[in-house]
Order: structure tokens, then sequence, then C-alpha cells
């Protein structure tokens, strides 16, 4: 979420259009989703601590690679390794927490997602101090260090090894072309199609939120990247309480409750520009953040202990794959001026969201 902070400056530094810088963030996104797969099947079969070890170490290589890129060509394929490195983590601690909280894993998996809104929340404002200060490079190049110490401390840490049994290769792809044959089914279809939709509007927010608040709305960079934390900080209440609200209440009331908000968000925001209306619209807007704790928690839920990895890497590859497109479209869009029927685009697109929610059976089917 620094990406988004330093898209003016790598605008300027590379002569980037709108619509390439979206493409950029499409491409990170994109490389981040394709590696879910593989990254999916590899926590099946190996220790998941290695996997978000070796994933740290590749983002922070990936990220020296960015802030020393002599054109916008070399600036793409570091975001590509990036992206790649990425994709070991996510599903990695889903199936480590799964083992561990098979009971509780919506309010384990709320609780450590909403740290990481806590990092979201405090970096972007550093990054545009930084930038701003001394280059665009110091803005997103410090993290690289706290990323390599990052994949010391989980290598290093005796943490609980998985009891989960370890497919052989062969049972791998068998548990892949299996998930595939799953994803007809009602609840996985839907969930996927759901999950597709809501990472698209969360990557095209995302990616130039901080954009919009300085051209249109006339924000200072600074104050931009003070509000753009906010909206994490305020997933790090959202998160845990929408994890625990799936444990207790099931998917379907816990999702639409976490959605209504939001698309209020959307619609008000091209209306208001005043700074502290702006601040209560974004948390509006905030509150879809807890749908990851909702989402993967059921689809983790959704398939057996032996092919939870292969289950969550097939879903997710396909959704965030093809949602990758989202701030690239935004991109065009706001090139064209119409940033503002673009947020109004995201409401409709949410409003979508909660009627396929109300489709959905309410218990993740196994």
């Amino acid at each position: 979420m620094v990406y988004p902070i330093i898209i003016p400056d790598l605008e300027i530094a590379y002569g980037l259009s709108l619509a390439v810088s979206g493409l950029l963030v499409s491409v990170l996104w994109f490389f981040a989703a394709i590696g879910q797969l593989p990254g999916g099947m590899l926590a099946d079969r190996y220790n998941e601590r290695a996997l978000m070890a070796t994933s740290t170490v590749i983002v922070a290589a990936a990220l020296g690679l960015v802030i020393t890129s002599s054109s916008a060509v070399v600036l793409f394929l570091a975001t590509a390794i990036w992206g790649l490195g990425h994709s070991l983590y996510p599903i990695a601690r889903i199936t480590f927490l799964s083992n561990l909280y098979s009971g509780r894993l919506g309010s384990a998996l709320g609780v450590t997602m909403a740290t990481g809104d806590i990092g979201q929340t405090v970096l972007p404002p550093i990054a545009s101090t930084l930038a701003a200060a001394v280059a665009w490079q110091a803005g997103i190049g410090f993290v690289t260090p706290f990323l390599l110490l990052a994949g010391i401390v989980i290598a290093a840490t005796s943490a609980p090894q998985s009891t989960r049994a370890r497919a052989s290769t062969s049972q791998s792809i068998s548990d892949t072309l299996g998930v595939f044959t799953e994803l007809r089914t009602p609840s996985i279809g839907l969930m996927t199609g759901i999950l597709f939709l809501y990472m698209f509007i969360w990557q095209s927010f995302t990616a130039f939120y901080p954009t919009y608040l300085i051209r249109v709305k006339g924000l200072s960079s600074s104050t931009a990247s003070v509000l753009f934390g906010f909206f994490f900080a305020v997933g790090v209440l959202v998160k845990p309480a929408a994890g625990a609200a799936y444990d207790r209440i099931g998917m379907r009331k816990s999702l639409v409750g976490i959605l209504l908000p939001a698309v209020a968000g959307f619609f008000l925001l091209p209306l208001l520009d005043t700074v502290w209306f702006l601040v209560g619209i974004t948390a509006l807007i905030s509150t879809m953040l807890g749908t990851g704790a909702v989402t993967q928690s059921f689809l983790a839920d959704s398939f057996s202990d032996e092919m939870q990895g292969a289950g969550l890497g097939v879903v997710r590859t396909v959704s965030a794959s093809l949602a990758a497109s989202g701030p690239v479209i935004f991109g065009i869009i706001a090139d064209h001026g119409y940033f503002d029927q673009g947020y109004l685009a995201l409401a409709v697109i949410m409003a979508v969201v909660i009627g396929l929610t109300v489709w959905m059976p309410d218990v993740a089917h196994s």
C-alpha cells in the first residue's frame, strides 16, 4: 500500500500516465495472483513457515530492484517479481492458522489480517514524508530492511509445525483438478465470484485513492497519505469483528453487514469535498476490509485439510488474476476525466456483491 502513495512520483520520474500507472499496479496484483496456486500446492506439501520466510526475502530483493530501476521496463519487471514473491505468503498463512485454530479460524484470521492493517496505516504517511523530504526511492526502500528482518524472525521462531498430512505431487495435482470441479458447485462458485468482484473493487480503489484525493479533492500529499492510512486503521477494528461475526452468525449476515456501509461511502465520495466529511466517508468504505476474514474463512472451511492449500490457491488465483484488471481499467477511466463516475461504478458493483451474498448458502460446504 506504499505504492499508491508514490504513484505521482513515478509518473514524473518515468513519464507515466494514469492508465500506465494503473497497469503497473495491475502487474503487481496479477503476478501476486498467479503465484498463489503453486503457493497453495507448496503449502500443502511443505512447511508454511519456510514459505512465508522465503516470500519476505524475495519481496525485499524485488523492492531493491524497484528503487534502482533505470527504466520503466525494469520497473515493471521488478514489480512482477515483487508480486510473485508476495504470492507465496497469503495461503501459507491461512493454512497455518487453520491448523492451529480449526474451530475459530474466522477470529484468528481477522486478528492476523488486522495486524497487517496496522502496517498499512503507519507506512503510507512515512512513505509520503520520506518521498517528499528525500526521494521516492526512500519512500518505498525504507521497508526493505524490515522485510529482511521479518523473514529471519519467521525462519528462526520455534512455531508449532503443521500436523496436516502433506500430499504427494500426484495428490496435489489431483486435488487441484478436483478444485476446478468444485468451482461449479453453487457455494464455491458464488464465493469465487464474490471474491473476484471484491478484489476488483479493492484494488481499483486503493490504487488511486491518494491520487484522487490530491487531484480531485485538492488535498495535500501528506493529508492524502494520512487519510489513506486511516482507511486501513479502521480495518484494524473491522477485521477482527468480521472474523468473530463469521464464527458466530455465519457468512451471509456478517458479509452483508460489512458491505452495506461501503456502498453508501462510494456513492457519497464524489459528492463531498470537506476533509472531515472525507474522513467519515473513508471510514464507511473501509468496512469492506472485513470481507477477507469472512470470505477466506468460508473458503478454508469448504475444503478438506489435504486440499485446503490447493483449493485456496485455485480460488484466489482465478479471482485475483481477473481482478488485477481493475487498476488499469480505473486508470483509463481517470485519464479521461471520469474519476467520480468510476467511484459510482464501484458502488454499483459492491451492490451486486451484496445481491450475490444473499443468494449464498450460509454454511461452508466440505
